[in-house]
């Protein structure tokens, strides 16, 4: 009856020897149109998602189901079909009927919607067609409609003098919901229902359990219901260990699989080898991923694409860049994970170049490699570079996600091109993006970096859920513009409200002590790394603090510092002391502190620059030439500087006798002009110097 009046709903006659059946009622059904909840393969033409078995002996005796599962290939064909079952009364046997529900929920030339009807008028209701709708929802734009059918299902049981209970095929797939979704209560309701029923020694359902705890992070109760449970096979263990690996426990995992080995009865396959793999990835243990790998040929294990690929992440992440490219050159099938972990693991390595050059031979980009490629040239302080990449990203109609954004004004960050951080801001907020915690950070660290320390804040206030990493960008940001009772108060802020912080913070808080002088906050702060929150300062902290302490004149204590600190002061360290002696004009303390700089590195010309200075500060004219003297006896130049402006949202940088700019000539004509003029301005004040000399003398 479904089929004449969907018909009848898109204005169609196609059945007309049937019209006047007495099966088909006038009951109006409300219309929708035939465009299903799932996303459907391309080329549905010729594309089949199902092997049906058209050799069963009921289908080979019907040929009203044989043409269904061999030559149906549109809805107006299911439901010419679906006529004709209801004209034989065909349709009113479940297993013919089951086959019309499965093909329509199923199939790539079914429809969704379409297949919960067909459900809803069964005669006979069975479990197994309503766990194929079931199943069909999981894998659309709508899982939740999975629950709905579920509750339409006991419903039915109850109402109806036919048994229509949830079996061990229904739970699985109500868990396998819970877990993608990460409904953590839903899944304990079910699981009362598990019980009630009798289905809690089933393995199908034990398994499912297990799987949708780990997926919720339940871990401890994950392995409880799996110890407390005598029925276990190959899948109970590897839901165990993947289960682990995915919350970041690699050593648990690797403890899992150990006490696998020594159940008599259970081999390991490439699923529990995709575990055990990427465990070693984590832990970055290269030997142990060796020995599994061996394992793997000696067993002869199924080598799936899967597996490739995560051993392929194992040496990418172990420092194996030749092994993970072997494995990749031998690989018959490539997917996008398969190209991405390459590109990851050429940028890893510094080979940018390499990287872009895999990454322009993918077949199929989606974001993902996208912002694998883009996030390694930020890692690689190529910010210029990740900026253009973003641009051809857009220019390839590849939507960006969270994760491009984060990159792409972090290399705003680098750059200093706020327009660009501005517009990315006002994408994010035009295309609804969400400002989880990361983003926000993000967007905090560019706004500070690029000079905007006042939108920074704003930002700041509306992330929801603000973590450390975000306090922590906010109060570097505030030292760096020199807002320093900000800063403290907001790292103050943020131990009361329980957060902890990182070496990064408190370098930040160092940082907001030394531009505002507040020695005596920087002495208190520095020892409360270590004395509350068990932090051991790393070199930056003790150059905040040589600075901090050189800058008020505390020379000798920050000598002290430097002699009893647990690490080798390195150039940074040794350079606070330097600066300190040059503001304080302590030429002897400079001397040693310029020796052990050029200890450290003798090519750095920007040490002998500011020796040579410090003497001239001083009138030693002639320890001045001896610096420069010594400077062209070694062979060193000056280092070139750079500068960089960003115009119209185009950064452009600058060097020292580049002339790579497109309109260099103008520029350089331009500085001549200015050169003039100041050149002027100063021979001009040069004669008023002079004439009030005359005057006053």
């Amino acid at each position: 009856m479904l089929a004449l009046f969907f018909l009848k709903s898109r204005q169609r006659c196609i059945l007309k020897p049937f019209s006047k059946h007495p099966y088909f009622s006038p009951v109006s059904l409300h219309t929708r149109t035939l465009l299903p909840h799932r996303n459907k393969p391309k080329n549905n033409e010729n594309s089949t998602t199902n092997k049906w078995n058209t050799t069963h002996t009921f289908v080979l005796s019907n040929p009203t189901l044989s043409v269904l599962e061999t030559k149906c290939k549109s809805m107006i064909h299911l439901l010419q079909i679906q006529s004709q079952m209801i004209i034989t009364g065909l349709s009113l046997d479940g297993l013919a009927y089951s086959r019309l529900i499965t093909f329509c929920a199923l199939s790539p030339f079914g429809d969704l919607n379409y297949s919960e009807r067909l459900l809803s008028h069964m005669h006979n209701p069975n479990a197994f067609s309503w766990n194929i709708v079931i199943r069909a929802f999981i894998d659309s734009q709508i899982p939740l409609q999975v629950f709905v059918l579920y509750k339409k299902m006991l419903i039915v049981n109850r109402n109806s003098s036919f048994s229509l209970r949830p079996d061990n095929y229904t739970f699985p797939l109500l868990f396998k919901t819970c877990a993608r979704l990460l409904l953590f209560y839903m899944g304990h309701e079910i699981l009362g229902h598990v019980l009630k029923m009798g289905y809690g020694i089933d393995i199908f359902v034990h398994n499912a359990l297990i799987h949708f705890l780990v997926s919720c992070g339940e871990l401890e109760a994950a392995d409880k219901v799996f110890d407390e449970n005598s029925v276990r096979d190959l899948v109970s263990w590897n839901s165990l260990i993947n289960g682990y690996v995915r919350s970041g426990k690699a050593k648990d995992a690797l403890r899992i699989y150990k006490e696998m080995e020594m159940e008599m009865d259970v081999n390991p396959d490439e699923v529990t080898m995709i575990g055990v793999v990427s465990a070693c990835a984590q832990l970055e243990d290269l030997k142990l991923g060796r020995e599994f790998r061996q394992y793997i040929r000696e067993k002869g294990l199924n080598m799936s694409i899967p597996l490739a690929n995560a051993l392929m992440d194992m040496y990418v992440k172990c420092g194996d860049l030749e092994e993970a490219k072997t494995l990749f050159d031998r690989m018959e099938d490539r997917t996008m994970v398969s190209w991405t972990t390459m590109v990851v693991g050429y940028a890893r390595f510094g080979y940018l170049d390499a990287a872009r050059k895999l990454f322009d031979e993918m077949p199929d980009k989606d974001v993902v490699p996208w912002n694998a490629l883009i996030g390694a040239y930020v890692q690689g302080k190529s910010g210029k570079e990740a900026l253009y990449l973003f641009h051809e990203m857009q220019g390839m109609n590849v939507k960006p996600d969270e994760v491009t954004m984060v990159s792409v004004l972090s290399a705003c960050a680098q750059l200093g091109a706020l327009d660009v951080g501005i517009w990315i801001h006002n994408y994010i907020e035009k295309h609804n993006l969400t400002l989880n915690v990361a983003l926000g950070t993000a967007l905090v660290d560019m706004y500070a970096k690029c000079g905007n320390i006042t939108k920074a804040l704003q930002v700041f206030q509306k992330i929801p859920g603000r973590n450390a990493l975000t306090y922590t960008a906010i109060i570097g940001g505030l030292a760096l513009h020199g807002d320093v009772q900000d800063a403290l108060s907001i790292f103050l802020e943020m131990i009361d409200f329980g957060l902890m912080p990182d070496e990064v913070t408190f370098l930040g808080v160092l940082s907001a002590c030394c531009h505002g002088g507040l020695v005596e906050q920087g002495r208190k702060i520095f020892s409360l790394m270590s004395s509350k929150f068990k932090i051991a300062p790393k070199l930056k902290h003790y150059s905040c603090m040589v600075d901090l302490l050189g800058r008020a004149g505390f020379l000798e204590e920050a000598v002290e510092l430097i002699e009893t600190m647990p690490l080798k002061a390195d150039a940074v360290v040794w350079g606070a002391l330097f600066f300190g002696c040059r503001i304080h004009k302590n030429i002897e303390l400079g001397e040693k502190a310029a020796v052990k700089l050029l200890e450290l590195d003798p090519s750095d010309s920007g040490i002998y620059v500011l020796l040579a200075n410090m003497y001239v500060e001083a009138n030693m004219w002639h320890k001045a030439r001896e610096v420069r003297k010594l400077m062209r006896e070694r062979g060193v130049d000056k280092t070139p500087g750079c500068s960089s402006i960003e115009l119209n949202g185009n950064v452009y940088e600058f060097i020292v006798r580049d002339k790579s700019h497109s309109h260099s000539n103008q520029i350089y004509e331009c500085l001549i002009q200015l050169t003039k003029q100041m050149e002027l301005v100063e021979s001009v004040a040069g004669i008023c110097h002079l004439r009030d000399d005359f005057q006053f003398g």
